[in-house]
């Protein structure tokens, strides 16, 4: 029974997790993964946050562009771009090789959780990266131009448009894994730690799965979140900028108040701690700007240290 369980999304989240997995033992992390970026893109499966993750315990992620693999070759792309094809979302020659497996896989009716369990036992992935269901649950967008998906959105229109309402397709139906709610309702959970992801488009499609909010809220162990904004500004990708248009201050206290019915310790960092007001759950402060690989194991140390002392 894993006894932290990690609400992720991609690069962000993805920095905490490997600290968590490198002060905990591999049995002891459960990473609950977002899979509402996942989309078909060339008659393929794509999960880019599962894959983030995989690609960042296995010590394979591209530092450079913060997602894909590193030392990848693009011989695929240029094909297909000589050839009329769609080139907006670039897959790499080795990532390709993930999605191919993936989609070959789901298309003879395995679940994207054992194929997920599988690719990362052959990349050498200790902790288990379970997608939050097996069903599909899919992001989407409204801007002035209307619904678009999530990777249309973020990756085609790199974010541009101003958004005005987001929506978890499939969600409402969705099955959690049941092995997330055995965990979460078991007795030997240490902590719940939501990461600094996008908390509007990678952790509110983990909690809009029915029954994971509650069992969630409904654990014995106590529940931390770790800012993604520091001094009112993003860490990383377009969270601020989403933020704003969709008509909130972008401070961490706003974060924690998408969380607030979950929450037991808030981690924000030093820089923000005389500036979150009236916000009714115990805070933390730390270096949460995960800069360096010392970095993730620090503030992973903070976070179990803060949730072992709230229990005391």
């Amino acid at each position: 029974m894993s006894s932290v369980v990690a609400l992720s999304g991609g690069i962000g989240g993805a920095k905490l997790v490997l600290g968590l997995a490198r002060v905990l033992a591999a049995e002891d992390l459960l990473v609950i993964a977002n899979t509402g970026d996942d989309f078909h893109h060339l008659g393929l499966s794509i999960s880019p946050d599962i894959d983030t993750l995989i690609y960042t315990l296995a010590g394979l992620a591209n530092t450079e562009f913060g997602w894909g693999r590193e030392d990848e070759t693009w011989s695929f792309m240029e094909a297909l771009g000589a050839l009329g094809g769609e080139t907006w979302f670039r897959l790499g020659d080795k990532d390709l090789a993930v999605h191919i497996e993936r989609s070959r896989r789901l298309g003879r009716g395995e679940r994207l959780s054992a194929i997920t369990a599988d690719l990362s036992a052959r990349l050498g992935v200790g902790p288990r990266v379970l997608p939050v269901s097996d069903d599909p649950v899919r992001t989407r967008v409204r801007t002035d131009d209307g619904w678009l998906d999530f990777q249309d959105y973020f990756v085609r229109q790199q974010c541009r448009l101003a958004i005005r309402e987001l929506a978890f397709e499939g969600a409402a139906g969705a099955r959690p894994h049941p092995d997330i709610l055995a965990t979460l309702r078991g007795p030997n959970v240490r902590a719940v730690v939501i990461c600094p992801s996008n908390p509007f488009i990678s952790i509110e499609p983990i909690l809009a799965v029915p029954d994971v909010r509650r069992a969630i809220r409904d654990c014995t162990a106590p529940v931390l979140a770790v800012s993604p904004i520091i001094g009112g500004r993003a860490v990383k990708g377009p969270t601020a900028k989403m933020m704003a248009e969709l008509g909130f201050a972008v401070t961490p206290a706003t974060v924690a108040t998408r969380y607030a019915d979950l929450l037991d310790v808030y981690v924000v960092d030093h820089a923000d701690l005389s500036s979150l007001g009236d916000v009714a759950v115990r805070t933390v402060a730390a270096p949460i700007l995960m800069q360096s690989l010392a970095d993730r194991e620090n503030l992973a140390r903070a976070v179990l240290s803060a949730a072992d002392e709230f229990r005391q």
